[in-house]
């Protein structure tokens, strides 16, 4: 497979992939639902198979209204920065000496970060409401897929909830960092101090590959 679209082409077949489908568009014309519809697969718009570098999994998009964009973690510029990703904003300064303002990540996966949550649907205000649609499915075989690939991908697991999908990552060209949820509740645990930005540039860098520049 060259594409997403190929991945995606094999698995639109599959019987828990049209059941997702059905589950999905009838949420978002019964609910409230995020990320906005058209921006539900853009992770995979934006970070081409062929540039693939990383894979940063989250659990499933903001619950707040105009905050998911399609990216986990990610906001649009003119958005309040949710908790977790002041977080990260500030494990990212301290971990590489920048001062990142934006919370838009979409320059970042232009440059061949996967920003992928395990659920990529959410009911406004319903942390985890779209449990048991089958995405789980689709996305552990997203995680499946890209073990397969036969060059260097970093895989950043953060939270238990995405650790859980270390079980699906057994290829040696790859590097796996876990650290606790950035979350307040869980960030103090493992993930600030963790490091996982200057890692990822740094198994790049030995691989032969441009790093991540994550000012942009």
């Amino acid at each position: 497979m060259e594409t997403w679209l190929d991945f995606l082409a094999i698995e639109k077949e599959k019987s828990y992939f049209k059941e997702l489908t059905e589950k999905v568009k009838n949420a978002y014309l019964e609910k409230t639902v995020y990320p906005p519809y058209k921006d539900v697969f853009r992770c995979f718009d934006l970070c081409e198979l062929k540039n693939l570098k990383v894979v940063i999994l989250g659990q499933d998009p903001y619950i707040k209204k105009n905050q998911a964009n399609g990216l986990c973690f990610s906001v649009a510029e003119d958005v309040k920065h949710p908790p977790s990703l002041v977080n990260i904003l500030k494990e990212m300064n301290t971990d590489l000496n920048i001062n990142r303002k934006s919370g838009d990540f979409s320059l970042l996966a232009v440059q061949g970060i996967l920003f992928l949550n395990c659920l990529m649907t959410v009911e406004e205000n319903q942390v985890l409401s779209h449990r048991g649609f089958n995405w789980e499915e689709f996305t552990d075989n997203v995680i499946k897929y890209v073990n397969t690939l036969n060059r260097p991908i970093v895989f950043i697991l953060w939270g238990n909830y995405a650790i859980a999908k270390k079980q699906f990552l057994n290829n040696p060209k790859h590097l796996v960092l876990t650290a606790s949820h950035p979350s307040p509740l869980g960030a103090h645990v493992s993930f600030f101090g963790s490091r996982c930005f200057s890692k990822t540039n740094e198994f790049l860098r030995k691989n032969g590959l441009s790093e991540i520049d994550f000012k942009l």
